[in-house]
């Protein structure tokens, strides 16, 4: 059976990342699960149900509601629509992982924490896609931990050091 994620919140690449993430702002988390999500994930959903706009609509959503373009009501009809798209992608564990991980990303707006959901996700997502769905599980774990490493990379590169304002997150989910 595959996994629809990764669980070890005690791998280290999961620790190092949470870590990171506990000394950020909500915003610059969010926008920083967006923007991943949209250049890691989206791709992979879209490759598959390249006519199914909703996880693109969840990021876009999330995008206008940081600028202040829309309120948080409209954004979570397209974060909730998002998630409906990957439980109907079941059976499609690439498009499925990838829309989870959008749907995370995109809830980051409303829950710091959320974010969290990108590694989880995401990783897997792109690790189905690298190796095939059928690969061992401990050699899916390996890129999902390679992927992880890119996550944490990107998000370094956009951290606020010495942040004031760091998201006050319970990862007890």
């Amino acid at each position: 059976m595959r996994k629809k994620m990764l669980s070890d919140w005690e791998a280290p690449y999961i620790r190092s990342l949470m870590r990171l993430i506990e000394t950020q702002s909500k915003a610059t988390l969010a926008h920083w699960a967006v923007d991943y999500a949209e250049s890691a994930a989206l791709p992979l959903w879209s490759k598959h149900y390249p006519d199914d706009p909703r996880p693109k609509n969840a990021l876009r959503a999330a995008r206008a509601w940081l600028a202040g373009a829309i309120k948080l009501p409209q954004t979570k009809t397209e974060i909730l629509a998002c998630h409906a798209a990957a439980r109907e992608a079941d059976g499609n564990p690439v498009a499925q992982a990838a829309a989870r991980a959008i749907g995370q990303s995109s809830s980051t707006i409303h829950s710091a924490r959320h974010c969290i959901g990108l590694a989880f996700y995401g990783a897997v997502a792109v690790a189905y896609h690298s190796l095939g769905t059928d690969a061992p599980w401990a050699r899916i774990e390996q890129r999902a931990a390679e992927e992880c490493g890119r996550m944490e990379a990107a998000l370094r590169a956009v951290a606020v050091e010495n942040e004031p304002n760091p998201a006050k997150i319970d990862w007890k989910c």
